[in-house]
């Protein structure tokens, strides 16, 4: 279809990526009173936001690179994170288990001194020492192990943390537009004029805007040479991480992170209930980003890193779900993939019009980074200058108190009728919005057609009314890992009912 060119959209700025940095970016600047249309080629956090190890941290491992900037400024977001939205993020505390052939336990005991109060003391309990004799974690290690460290940091549903970011920047103005790619960006008047393509129509249309935010990730090299600029400027290397999903190894709430021989570190952590989730790996990745996928080499690496430590052997047959994702980092020109820096840096072209890029970048510091890049972009965009993001709760999020465990007994009494399952994956994934969800329900069946698993069609409705929701695997796997548990067959009856347009208003 041809390009509707007679009234092109105008806007202040124009994000390219729909991941965490370019949701968290379209949100600040649309606070802050900018007009903004964030454009992503699939789905909200179809590639590297969701493919995380799903951590809210300060990357205890960076210590031991010197980056403690780094893991100080990821400390502090930290807190800041868990206040705003403690219905898709939580506490856990970590067991780290001594290796006697690895660290010395002074240098352990260091690390986590200087983890504990390089981001200022927060709400979360300090480090403390284990006997893995007498603690729950021990039972499922190999009795070689005898003592281990306690930690604390945070789980995140990461893909849920990109929508969120989505929804908020839509309520305060932002438009978003989900399957379409930017295929053509070039200075035009006093801004850019861009060619976005709609991938589920075809249709073109033009948009003009007074500024860009490349925020795409393993892309980014590309959206620059599209608009003319230098691709190599500041290089992107590209590092895959893999990650597994096996039955439940342990009956205990305690993720586990592993030291392993190659300097590297693994992590254990319960996952969905019934699952264990062990990951990740750094693997220099050449080849299409969209087509990722863990290899057999990986596989067995993570299982062999987890046996080294677990009474229970893992084996590739025990996989029941795997994933990888590419992390697109600032080239520092490390020789080892595992040493280059997790940090982010932000490119700001101020002509021929504003293009700001951004590389690297973790889900821990993605607000920081939102902070900064519009900071960037308010004096070209005329735009307040105002901070407001550290203090504002994410969709769902406006928990009184940010007391997860009074909203869900104060849920429980209000919707007797929900089984606690059913409940908990309510109160974890919407947060107060839970309460948009059940609007004139009064049973479970009024929750309407079950695909399985807890899945049913109220939930998929709303998903596809309020979070761009379009596929079948948009559901199972990112706004929830329902995936995990619903049947093909289940599958199947979901993607009919899509088709059917039920799911839409």
């Amino acid at each position: 279809m041809g390009v509707r060119d007679a009234a092109p959209r105008t806007v202040d700025l124009l994000v390219i990526g729909g991941g965490i940095n370019g949701t968290g970016i379209a949100r600040d600047a649309a606070g802050r009173g900018v007009r903004v249309l964030l454009c992503e080629q699939d789905d909200l956090a179809a590639h590297t936001s969701s493919a995380s190890t799903k951590l809210i941290h300060g990357g205890l491992r960076y210590l031991e690179q010197r980056d403690f900037r780094l893991v100080r400024n990821a400390l502090r977001e930290r807190a800041v994170l868990l206040r705003n939205a403690p219905h898709i993020i939580w506490p856990l505390r970590f067991v780290l288990p001594h290796h006697a052939g690895l660290r010395p336990r002074w240098m352990i005991r260091l690390g986590l001194f200087l983890y504990d109060h390089l981001g200022g003391r927060g709400p979360l309990p300090p480090c403390a020492t284990v006997d893995l004799g007498r603690h729950t974690s021990g039972r499922a290690l190999q009795g070689r192990y005898r003592r281990a460290f306690e930690y604390s940091d945070c789980w995140v549903q990461d893909s849920r943390l990109v929508v969120l970011n989505a929804r908020d920047a839509h309520a305060r103005g932002a438009e978003v537009r989900t399957r379409t790619a930017c295929v053509a960006l070039a200075p035009g008047g006093a801004g850019w004029r861009a060619v976005l393509a709609d991938r589920v129509s075809g249709e073109r249309a033009t948009v003009r805007a007074r500024g860009v935010v490349n925020a795409s990730g393993p892309w980014v090299g590309r959206v620059r040479a599209l608009a003319g600029g230098a691709e190599a400027m500041h290089r992107v290397r590209l590092v895959k991480g893999s990650h597994i999903v096996v039955r439940r190894l342990f009956d205990h709430a305690h993720p586990y992170i592993f030291q392993t021989g190659d300097g590297r570190v693994l992590f254990a952590i319960p996952f969905e209930d019934d699952y264990t989730l062990l990951g990740t790996t750094d693997v220099e990745f050449e080849g299409a980003p969209g087509r990722v996928e863990i290899t057999p080499e990986e596989v067995d690496y993570i299982c062999a890193a987890a046996n080294a430590y677990f009474e229970k052997p893992v084996a590739p047959r025990d996989v029941v779900w795997a994933y990888a994702g590419i992390r697109p980092l600032f080239d520092d020109l490390a020789e080892n993939a595992s040493e280059v820096t997790r940090d982010y840096v932000l490119h700001l072209d101020p002509a021929p019009a504003p293009m700001l890029s951004v590389y690297g970048g973790k889900l821990s510091t993605y607000r920081r980074l939102a902070e900064q890049a519009v900071d960037m972009l308010a004096g070209p965009l005329g735009a307040d200058g105002s901070r407001w993001t550290s203090d504002a709760p994410l969709p769902g999020g406006d928990i009184p108190g940010a007391d997860i465990g009074a909203f869900t007994a104060h849920c429980a009494a209000r919707y007797p009728w929900l089984p606690e399952a059913l409940l908990r994956h309510f109160v974890r994934h919407y947060g107060t919005d839970l309460h948009a969800l059940l609007a004139g329900r009064s049973s479970v069946d009024d929750l309407g057609e079950h695909f399985g698993a807890g899945l049913y069609a109220a939930e998929v409705a709303y998903l596809a009314r309020h979070e761009w929701a379009r596929t079948a695997e948009d559901i199972l796997w990112r706004r929830t890992k329902k995936g995990l548990g619903v049947s093909a067959h289940g599958a199947d009856r979901l993607r009919a009912y899509l088709r059917a347009g039920c799911g839409r208003a």
